[in-house]
């Protein structure tokens, strides 16, 4: 297949000040990140690549490399849309904060308030659904979601399916990414506003972003400047598997652009679209029922990179991948849109934060002096969509982990009981002198695992 790279970057300047040591160009920028994207597209790994990086709202790179479509051999432009998966997550949390500045909900409201919903007598609150902490199970780990999603039904029809299996854990109890969680906010939405999930989010999201080229995704309305997806699988590049857009819904249904979503974080992290304390509430970390303190808050997530605060979410969908990175501290987004299922576009965000963000310091880690072999054994719980192993062995100074029948890999030490992988955090719980409970913060999740 041949491949195009699209040459008509949108390039702006950052303002350099006296006290700055450096001050990266546009042009410098542009030139490294076509050095580590373009061969993904000349070697098939990717269709195509849409990448935006905004300064104080304003566009400082814009590049599409690569096809909207294959077959037709169509470049990719750079205002194409592309469907962002569970970055919609993002727009449904600020939906429902809205409502709740209405005083239209509470966060502590009873979804049962606004839903039709068997729960076995417990309370699952919004707040729990906006969090992946309701223990509701997720539809599309079940078997049967596979057939369902290429059929219409009303949504009422997913309720009825899901109501009918058990939990995953208590409410609060962990974090496990929940689809069903954010489908349930999407009806709650249209019951509380008396407006469609799509006609809330175009009236009280985009327009007030000035998002002109967002909008609900469908699988057969025609579309224009609409990108192609594709998946990737062992025989090479396919069309992307048909999906009904009744059931991703408010957990991944909605379409936008790399231009768009640079507007979407500018009026977001900057007043125009919640109050203060809406803003305050969504960027707060889930606590669990133990006052354990999580790295998700609603529909969006709450890290550190490499010493430097990092607001962010990605998402996947059939034939697209996405990431919005946004760094509030220097008020830098980078978006990555892809319209293929292959490379992660969270690592591609990763190498432009770190072209933009020269000489960080790297992360310092100590090495363990006490008694390594404590922690090691066999770990067992809930996962997402499924029950996991752990195991935890040991190599000289170093713990491995391994999950399934995977590899092993090395974890570094961080103090007391807590170790790394580089993202996600092991603690070891310890009662009476044994570790018992190995608990995985995986930012997406937050997993507890009972030792064997």
């Amino acid at each position: 297949m041949k491949h195009f790279l699209y040459l008509l970057p949108i390039l702006f300047y950052f303002s350099c000040t006296k006290n700055e040591d450096k001050c990266l160009d546009g042009s410098d920028l542009e030139v490294s990140v076509d050095g580590f994207v373009k061969p993904y597209i000349d070697k098939s790994e990717a269709v195509g690549i849409a990448i935006g990086v905004f300064k104080g709202g304003k566009p400082f790179l814009q590049k599409a490399y690569g096809l909207a479509d294959i077959e037709l051999n169509v470049k990719l432009p750079m205002n194409a849309s592309f469907e962002i998966g569970s970055v919609t997550k993002q727009f449904t949390a600020v939906a429902i904060l809205q409502l709740a500045e209405q005083k239209k909900l509470t966060l502590e409201d009873d979804l049962k308030k606004y839903l039709k919903f068997e729960t076995g007598k417990r309370k699952v609150t919004i707040r729990q659904l906006l969090s992946h902490t309701s223990g509701i199970k997720g539809y599309t780990e079940l078997p049967s979601f596979k057939t369902l999603s290429i059929q219409k039904h009303s949504r009422d029809t997913l309720l009825r399916i899901v109501e009918k299996e058990q939990f995953d854990f208590e409410p609060g109890e962990a974090l496990i990414y929940n689809n069903t969680a954010f489908f349930m906010l999407g009806l709650i939405i249209e019951k509380v506003s008396g407006l469609s999930y799509e006609a809330y989010v175009k009236k009280n999201l985009f327009d007030k972003a000035g998002m002109s080229n967002s909008y609900y995704c469908s699988e057969n309305k025609i579309t224009k400047n609409r990108a192609h997806g594709y998946d990737k699988v062992d025989r090479g590049l396919v069309r992307a598997a048909y999906l009904d857009h009744t059931w991703p819904y408010a957990a991944g249904s909605l379409c936008s652009t790399v231009e768009d979503l640079g507007k979407w974080n500018n009026a977001l992290h900057h007043g125009k679209i919640l109050n203060e304390k809406s803003y305050k509430e969504f960027l707060t970390p889930v606590s669990l029922n133990d006052g354990t303190v999580t790295r998700y808050a609603k529909g969006i997530t709450v890290t550190e990179w490499k010493g430097k605060r990092l607001i962010e979410h990605g998402g996947g969908i059939n034939g697209f991948l996405s990431q919005n990175s946004y760094f509030p501290n220097d008020d830098i987004s980078i978006i990555v849109l892809m319209n293929t299922t292959s490379i992660s576009p969270r690592n591609i965000a990763d190498k432009v934060a770190d072209l933009i963000f020269k000489n960080l310091e790297p992360v310092r880690r100590t090495q363990f002096s006490g008694d390594i072999g404590k922690f090691t054994g066999n770990y067992k719980g809930r996962g997402r969509g499924q029950d996991i192993d752990v195991k935890i062995s040991k190599n000289v100074s170093n713990l491995l982990l391994t999950v399934g029948k995977g590899q092993p890999q090395p974890l570094q030490y961080i103090r007391d009981n807590l170790w790394t992988d580089g993202n996600n955090i092991y603690l070891f719980k310890q009662e009476n002198g044994r570790i018992t409970e190995l608990r995985m913060d995986q930012v997406y999740g937050y997993l507890i695992l009972k030792r064997k």
